[in-house]
């Protein structure tokens, strides 16, 4: 049985790591606030989809982590995932900026106290919004690679204040293996998706919108409508996790994504025609798009053993099922 750290745990991506190192049989605690807009859920209500409380191993701490570090000094974690971060979608990203900017204290609290106790492997989690804006434009956008990304040279401007706090915390993670033998991998995952994920993002919020407005001639997504992004389902997201986490010790970075671009208008095209109706779909240019295109090269991760399995209209299926099944 191994002891593992999550924080960030009540999340989207915490969760499912959470079930899937429970499912293996080990220790985890979990620790998260649950704070507003970030897409936490208390497990003291249960999980949508499996309750961790009907596991032994389970062991939840609702704190905020930066309190957690100062008073938990365990030694003996065999691997800590570092997942704990003031974030809620495209919303929070370009209206909240300064409180998004509160990660950069929450992830140096989280070195500091590895620096301490020193856990055997830490599985830093980055974001794709850490790649340089100028290489996602419409007149000139590429599928992204790791090596995009260098502490040694030009860096680029990341995607506003959160794509600076991942970057910062990947400097951190490279120092930390550096200057004090500190075992890590950085994970940059694209857009992430799953049935359980928060309406604050593209997914539930398109496939559920499908579903209440079946039948409309019209039917409207966010931004252009034409901004692309790479959607990986989650499960992929945690195979790929499992599949690479001890591979990488430096502190390097890998991304977790599909190398396939979609728009916001072709998923809502994709999801009517599963539900049998053909509206003619329009972005409302009065919210957020973010970046034109961001899609992730997997070049790296089929190196270190890793595909993803899950095709996007299989993941757009079985979430309109599951929407379907609970209104």
């Amino acid at each position: 049985m191994r002891k593992v750290l999550v924080t960030g745990a009540a999340g989207f991506v915490g969760r499912h790591i959470v079930k899937r190192l429970l499912d293996a049989g080990d220790e985890v605690h979990g620790v998260d606030c649950v704070a507003e807009f970030t897409g936490g859920i208390d497990p003291a209500n249960g999980w949508p989809l499996f309750d961790p409380r009907e596991y032994p191993g389970f062991h939840f701490y609702k704190e905020d982590c930066r309190s957690w570090f100062a008073r938990v000094k365990d030694t003996d974690f065999d691997y800590a995932f570092h997942l704990a971060a003031m974030v809620g979608g495209r919303l929070m990203i370009e209206n909240n900026p300064l409180a998004v900017a509160d990660d950069l204290s929450i992830d140096a609290a989280y070195w500091g106290w590895a620096k301490e106790v020193r856990p055997a492997k830490t599985a830093c989690f980055s974001s794709s919004a850490a790649y340089p804006v100028k290489l996602q434009r419409s007149e000139s956008y590429v599928l992204l690679t790791e090596d995009m990304i260098s502490f040694d040279g030009d860096i680029g401007m990341p995607d506003m204040s959160y794509g600076w706090a991942k970057l910062t915390c990947e400097y951190l993670a490279q120092l930390a293996y550096e200057k004090h033998g500190l075992k890590s991998i950085c994970y940059r995952p694209f857009s992430g998706y799953g049935e359980d994920q928060d309406d604050a993002y593209p997914f539930p919020s398109i496939c559920k919108r499908v579903l209440a407005e079946r039948g409309a001639k019209v039917l409207y997504v966010w931004g252009t409508g034409t901004q692309m992004r790479d959607f990986i389902h989650i499960e992929d997201c945690v195979d790929g996790i499992m599949t690479t986490i001890d591979k990488i010790d430096d502190g390097g970075a890998v991304n977790l994504s599909t190398g396939t671009l979609t728009s916001f208008i072709d998923f809502a095209k994709l999801a009517t025609g599963i539900e049998g109706y053909h509206p003619e779909v329009k972005g409302l240019s009065d919210k957020p798009s973010g970046v034109y295109a961001r899609g992730g090269d997997t070049t790296k991760q089929k190196q270190l053993g890793f595909r993803y399995k899950t095709d996007f209209r299989t993941g757009v299926e079985r979430a309109l099922r599951y929407y379907a099944e609970r209104q």
